[in-house]
């Protein structure tokens, strides 16, 4: 009866312990440089979650290997509620890109939340490539593989827009990696690139700044957020849909009353002010999609991904 008492006692104690989280820091590991589609996201839900938990949510910037590197960083931390990662579709394309991942998505960390999910649009360099979509693609069908694009790194989700960019439109454009989203538009900007397939979230700025020029959003309807710009339906390509979203996961063990407490917390965040006006001023929705539903549909991308990595033959460059 001792025994029992004593193991009552302690399973007591560590609930406890666990529903108290978080009594320190939180880490969040974002496995990109500074800059790109995911910071634009991850820095202000750190700020306003960091409020709504009462500690700091820290950014840890890890880019590197299409963010394969932060992700496998992040599958090793510590179980234990103090390490996140986000995360982004990049991570689903993945598997089908990298043959020797150091990580395993679906059996290394836990599904949490998916937080923002953006259209991505075709923005070039004003200087280099002038007009509209119609002069772009003649541009494009008149210098058959001297125009480039830049992209986050190799099996990125800017790297397969491009390619599947390049299948239903028949065209032909070289493919300049990077290390990240941040450092691509540095690229694009300076001209070193003459466009990129890019998340919406983070090309925003450099929009309104007029040093990049969005020709097309990737899907079959005109974002708010850049109203005057078509569609890729509207331009003669309806199949030609592309979403960057971005979520959050935890390390597998990690406690299950802690992901309780971190999904019940991010739900908060769907309406909080600061989150909805930054999310609208990137063309950005934050999905209801938590837990094991949000597992599920990481599942049908990683499908979704690998089926069009094989049709469109992309390797690593």
């Amino acid at each position: 009866m001792q025994v029992g008492a004593c193991a009552l006692a302690l399973c007591a104690t560590v609930t406890h312990a666990q529903t108290d989280w978080p009594t320190k820091p939180v880490t969040l590991i974002v496995p990109f440089p500074a800059g790109g589609g995911t910071d634009a996201f991850a820095r202000p839900l750190a700020a306003v979650l960091s409020k709504s938990i009462g500690k700091q949510i820290v950014i840890d910037n890890r880019g590197g290997a299409g963010g394969n590197l932060g992700a496998g960083i992040a599958a090793k931390a510590a179980p234990d509620g103090y390490t996140l990662f986000m995360g982004a579709v990049h991570h689903s394309i993945a598997p089908s890109m990298y043959p020797k991942l150091d990580y395993d998505l679906q059996k290394d960390f836990v599904p949490i939340a998916l937080v923002a999910r953006v259209p991505q649009v075709l923005v070039v360099n004003p200087q280099k490539v002038p007009g509209d979509f119609k002069a772009f693609m003649n541009q494009v069908n008149t210098n058959p593989g001297k125009l480039n694009y830049g992209s986050a790194g190799s099996g990125t989700s800017h790297h397969l827009a491009g390619e599947l960019f390049k299948i239903q439109s028949k065209t032909d454009i070289a493919h300049i990696p990077y290390r990240g989203a941040g450092p691509a538009l540095q690229g694009l900007m300076a001209g070193d690139v003459d466009m990129m397939f890019d998340g919406l979230g983070s090309s925003s700025a450099h929009i309104k700044s007029g040093r990049i020029k969005p020709l097309m959003v990737a899907g079959s309807s005109r974002n708010p957020a850049i109203p005057d710009v078509p569609s890729a339906a509207e331009l003669g390509l309806p199949d030609y849909t592309v979403s960057t979203w971005y979520a959050i996961w935890a390390p597998k063990g990690t406690p299950p009353a802690v992901q309780a407490k971190l999904i019940d917390e991010i739900k908060k965040l769907a309406k909080d002010d600061t989150i909805v006006k930054v999310w609208a001023a990137n063309g950005a929705e934050f999905p209801d999609l938590t837990g094991a539903q949000f597992g599920a549909f990481v599942d049908s991308e990683i499908k979704r991904w690998a089926d069009v990595v094989k049709t469109s033959g992309a390797k690593l460059d």
